[in-house]
């Protein structure tokens, strides 16, 4: 597989699971507020069905990343600065799955607000990548 197909794939498969993991808290914001057990129940349906779509694809993303970064010497300070987001990107997605079993368990502490600043996180996180893999500050 050439270069330019496994940077295109990679890119398909993070923005795949960014779409996840810019929705699955915004699932968690309306859990929080639902006060009815159907919605509860219909809540938990979507998110659980979603974390287990989004899994898959974060971990195609990750290996077209590495495949780049090993199998075609991709490196720089930059890069550094990126796998760092990356795992940090991990660990929000391993704690999506953690509030998702909560939920279900009906063991939620959170309050919706709360769920609203969470799901600003990798907004946040994907702006710093871009601007790290297009502008290579270092």
């Amino acid at each position: 597989m050439t270069y330019l197909y496994l940077k295109a794939f990679h890119i398909i498969f993070v923005v795949s699971w960014f779409a996840g993991l810019f929705y699955l808290p915004r699932l968690f914001v309306n859990h929080a507020m639902a006060e009815d057990e159907a919605s509860q129940a219909r809540l938990a349906l979507m998110e659980r069905k979603l974390f287990r779509f989004m899994t898959p694809l974060a971990v195609l993303a990750l290996g077209f990343g590495s495949w780049l970064w090993l199998g075609y010497g991709v490196s720089g300070g930059w890069l550094h600065a990126k796998l760092t987001l990356v795992a940090v990107l991990i660990a929000y997605h391993l704690y999506c799955g953690k509030l998702l079993r909560d939920f279900a368990a009906g063991r939620n502490v959170r309050s919706h607000r709360w769920y609203r600043v969470f799901n600003e996180i990798p907004v946040l996180i994907l702006f710093a990548v871009v601007i790290l893999v297009v502008v290579k500050p270092f």
